[in-house]
């Protein structure tokens, strides 16, 4: 009896799995940053799109952010939760922390509800969405200041993307759109 060779296989080519953002990641109030009744709360939304446009239902944003006194360290909390019930283990409801997490609904649309930033006027953002093999980093700047590194090194219309838009007709109310690709794609942050 011959042994016979078997040829070479080519591996098998990488793909995506999920996402399974549903389970465990989203929980109750996850957009709501600033402590109930506020008097200064802001609510920054948007859309997140895919590469042809089209809103993505399923994606998932994280926000941190500083203290309104620019503080960075938060309160304990934030990130602490009870499994069963997705609510908060020591978080008492009025403490900031500077952390909230929300998924996009089945219209691509998400909204977060903190306070304005101290120190640097931004929020920083991380996205999670199918068809990303890692999550993406960007910033949206409730105002354009002078001399900020990252804005004064981008071209107007790369710069633009960064920029979240108050809404004439809304009252401390932030646009804020994620495009992934494409044209309008979002200036997304690299960290080594």
């Amino acid at each position: 009896m011959t042994e016979q060779q078997t040829p070479a296989l080519a591996p098998t080519p990488s793909h995506t799995v999920g996402p399974f953002y549903g389970y465990a990641l989203p929980f109750p109030d996850g957009g709501e940053i600033a402590p109930a009744g506020h008097p200064d709360t802001i609510t920054v939304h948007g859309y997140v799109y895919d590469g042809a446009g089209e809103p993505i239902p399923d994606a998932l944003l994280e926000f941190w952010q500083a203290a309104p006194d620019g503080s960075l360290t938060g309160k304990p909390g934030s990130l602490r939760r009870n499994p069963v019930t997705g609510g908060h283990y020591g978080r008492n409801g009025v403490d900031f922390t500077g952390f909230g997490r929300v998924p996009t609904d089945a219209d691509g649309h998400y909204a977060v509800r903190t306070l304005p930033p101290g120190g640097a006027p931004y929020i920083s953002v991380c996205v999670f969405a199918r068809g990303l093999t890692h999550h993406l980093f960007t910033r949206a700047y409730l105002a354009e200041p002078a001399g900020d590194t990252l804005l004064s090194g981008l071209e107007p219309a790369r710069r633009e993307t960064l920029l979240a838009r108050a809404e004439a007709d809304k009252h401390r109310t932030y646009r804020f759109d994620i495009h992934l690709q494409g044209d309008k794609e979002t200036v997304f942050l690299a960290f080594d």
